[in-house]
């Protein structure tokens, strides 16, 4: 049980030993070899602070955590071990009883679904999540930044995959502006996003995205409530879990306040498997992470790795950790050996305790323990047996887990996915647009073509028309009968017209000698114009 200031967590010598929770946002390290005991001094640590009101996260690898909502047994076959356990150490306090749950699932089996968005998550953890170089990963931020300046949201894969095509449309632009965007760069994302897919990572990637503050609530009696996240079936995707797990700590650095060293936490995550957060990780996360862990205790937020191998964890981590509890490691190899040199030299040494050589003699449910004093100094390490847990030690049958989910405070808020109006959304409206403005132009231009091509037609037919009216005439001018009717036509003309002429010359001249020389002029005047 918590006391005060508290978290008891097992004795040694008779001496109770303690969390201090003022400084329980120091982080932690749980380690120890399969069998030893791990699981069950995460689950008593997990139920200590909910009973001091502090939210706990723990992420349960193996299916067995879910036990820590249903109450103990008498009759589960560790119950009488359990039971001398307690009486050893005297714990006279000690007794079954569930705590307040909520179980989540990434995938929206076995809990409540847990989303992000893709915006939220960001180019580096992506780029690890994809195992992308660094050129991959340069085009990817590009991507990012091109969505932000032009205000398309990013909130699942078919967001980043249109995203994607958009940039690959207009790569020489982009290039111009951001450096180089190959399209050659942009498909070996593109076909990493299908992986993703495969591995159900569309589940994760969505709306409505989680809200930290269902991680920090607390029941009606004031005890924090534990979030189970189900992770089996996670670790066969480890790129995936060990992204999740980075993103919702930046999330929660983002989200909080700065508080300092508060009485108690604010939230206290165990990170089971530690391991996956760092194999094969390059230096730029790590770097991300050890930020993280380094700069969270002011937010009130302690961070507990559980791992096989203390040496899992990097240096620069390992050194932000203030608790810790190292169960049995076995000497089998040379790497179990540096083990426990390395977990020997990281405890203060305690007068007659050989740390090197108790690593390798502890028996399952004892460890050795040093945790932060009042002052902020580590207590001498002490070999410690580790109190019992209150609730079940092993997994939620179907049924139970069923029950847990529909009555827990979080119901049906982010059990139904929400697809709002996104980068694909936008980007496809916006290539429907173009299409149409492309189909208009080229109907308004093939338009113009047929017009001027039958204006054209229309002047070659007028032309030919033109052409076929003066063959015609020239035809017609040089027939025979027509020149020979206009022959005619000319010598009748000549022939009235003198006859008319000789009349008028002689009305004017009289009939003799028809008025000489200017009755002849008369004569022809009058004649030249009946011939015209």
């Amino acid at each position: 049980m918590a006391e005060e200031t508290g978290l008891f967590v097992g004795a040694a010598g008779g001496e109770r030993i303690e969390l201090n929770l003022r400084r329980a946002n120091r982080h932690g390290l749980i380690a120890g070899a399969t069998g030893t005991g791990k699981t069950v001094t995460l689950q008593g640590l997990a139920e200590g602070f909910s009973a001091a009101g502090v939210p706990v996260f723990v992420a349960d690898v193996k299916g067995d955590l879910g036990g820590l909502g249903m109450a103990g047994s008498p009759l589960a076959k560790p119950h009488a071990a359990f039971a001398a356990r307690a009486q050893q150490i005297g714990d006279s306090d000690w007794r079954y009883g569930a705590a307040p749950v909520q179980l989540w699932d990434l995938f929206g089996e076995q809990g409540h679904p847990i989303r992000a968005t893709v915006s939220e998550m960001g180019p580096l953890l992506l780029a690890r999540l994809m195992e992308l170089n660094e050129v991959q990963e340069g085009v990817l931020t590009i991507a990012f930044h091109v969505a932000d300046a032009d205000g398309l949201l990013l909130l699942d894969l078919d967001d980043l995959q249109a995203m994607l095509a958009h940039c690959a449309e207009r790569a020489e632009e982009l290039s111009t502006t951001y450096g180089n965007v190959s399209k050659q760069s942009v498909g070996a994302i593109q076909r990493q996003l299908l992986q993703l897919r495969s591995q159900g990572a569309a589940h994760f990637f969505g709306e409505p995205a989680l809200n930290i503050q269902d991680f920090l609530a607390t029941d009606d009696s004031g005890r924090g409530v534990i979030n189970i996240l189900a992770a089996d079936k996670l670790m066969a995707s480890p790129r995936l879990y060990a992204s999740f797990l980075l993103w919702l700590l930046s999330e929660l650095f983002e989200t909080l306040p700065e508080i300092g060293d508060p009485d108690k936490p604010s939230l206290v995550f165990f990170f089971d498997e530690a391991h996956l957060l760092f194999d094969d990780a390059p230096k730029a996360l790590l770097d991300k992470i050890e930020q993280v862990v380094r700069l969270i205790r002011s937010k009130g937020v302690g961070v507990y790795f559980v791992t096989q191998n203390p040496i899992d964890i990097p240096e620069d981590v390992a050194a932000q950790l203030g608790n810790r509890i190292q169960h049995a490691l076995r000497a089998f190899t040379p790497r179990d050996q540096k083990a426990i040199r390395a977990a020997a030299e990281t405890f203060r040494a305690s007068p007659g305790l050989d740390v090197a050589t108790a690593i390798t003699e502890l028996a399952v449910g004892e460890a050795l323990v040093s945790l932060l004093q009042a002052d902020g100094s580590p207590a001498p390490v002490a070999r410690t047996l580790i109190r019992p847990p209150a609730s079940r030690v092993g997994p939620l049958a179907a049924d139970e887990r069923k029950v847990l989910v529909e009555t827990d405070a979080v119901g049906a808020k982010y059990d139904t996915a929400i697809d709002r109006e996104s980068a694909e959304e936008l980007l496809a409206a916006k290539r429907a647009e173009a299409s149409a403005a492309a189909a208009e132009t080229q109907a308004r231009d093939s338009a113009e073509k047929a017009a001027a091509a039958q204006a054209k037609e229309d002047a070659r037919r007028a032309k030919e028309e033109e052409r076929a009216r003066l063959a015609a005439e020239r035809e017609a001018a040089n027939n025979p009968l027509n020149r020979a009717i206009r022959s005619a036509t000319r010598s009748a003309s000549s022939a009235a017209g003198r006859a008319v002429a000789n009349e008028v010359s002689k009305a004017v001249f009289g009939s003799k000698g028809g008025g000489g020389m200017l009755g002849q002029v008369v004569r022809g005047v009058l004649g030249g114009l009946f011939r015209g």
